[in-house]
């Protein structure tokens, strides 16, 4: 029997477990505010499945992952091994039924894995019902989150309900994570670029503007994109 997963109810102090009423309301504002606090996507998406077993009515373990129209199913994060476990043996085998609804449905549940043959890695590691709920998708890649449970139908229109309210909480704080992401790769990338441009003005003796250009053409010409050859520059430099 796979070991049980259980969050400490100090990681999270002020998050009553599996709110109502005006408890879920304070519950959502306190989940909101940890997860905007993370700094990165990969923080957030932890941070998500670890809150998501105080939220939602039923969950014992979590697990947020990425499926593609290929067929590609890769897990991002998880509350522990029994997650990781049954998502990965998962990956490589013809898509259930349950993946497929997330296309088209935000929701998808299983009441029980025993009743159904296609949840056999599910069922032999204990884990009974399960509720996925759809994160964020385009028209190649789903990323959803699902919670687990080892009791059949563990996941009734009230979890949902909240599962739904909760999944609304960690899209917007995954957006954000996503663009603070990208402007700080963008400031990162500019240093870069300023920094190459710099040391091919000191060792061709030419102004800016033609540094540039000479950086922009050898780019071009390399077939490689203009950061990577500015990092290369610099991490040349700064290695002499």
């Amino acid at each position: 029997m796979p070991k049980r997963f259980v969050v400490a109810a100090s990681e999270f102090p002020d998050l009553p477990r599996f709110p109502v009423g005006f408890e879920l309301a304070e519950a959502l504002t306190v989940a909101s505010q940890q997860l905007n606090e993370t700094p990165t996507r990969h923080n957030t998406l932890r941070t998500a499945v670890r809150l998501a077993v105080h939220i939602m009515p039923g969950a014992e373990h979590a697990g947020i992952s990425e499926i593609e129209r290929g067929r590609k199913f890769r897990t991002l994060a998880w509350t522990d091994d029994v997650v990781r476990s049954a998502e990965a043996r998962h990956a490589g085998r013809e898509p259930h039924g349950h993946w497929d609804q997330l296309w088209h449905s935000p929701v998808a549940r299983i009441t029980d894995s025993e009743a159904d043959d296609g949840w056999d890695v599910l069922s032999a590691l204990g884990l009974r019902s399960a509720l996925s709920l759809r994160l964020r998708a385009d028209r190649r890649r789903l990323t959803v989150l699902t919670a687990y449970a080892r009791k059949p139908g563990a996941f009734d229109e009230d979890a949902t309900r909240i599962g739904r309210l909760f999944t609304t909480h960690v899209g917007i704080a995954l957006e954000s994570a996503t663009v603070r992401e990208q402007l700080t790769e963008a400031m990162h990338t500019r240093d870069l670029i300023g920094q190459a441009t710099g040391i091919l003005m000191e060792r061709q003796g030419i102004d800016a503007a033609a540094a540039f250009e000479s950086l922009v053409r050898a780019s071009q010409r390399e077939n490689v994109k203009l950061r990577d050859l500015a990092r290369r520059i610099v991490g040349a430099h700064n290695s002499t």
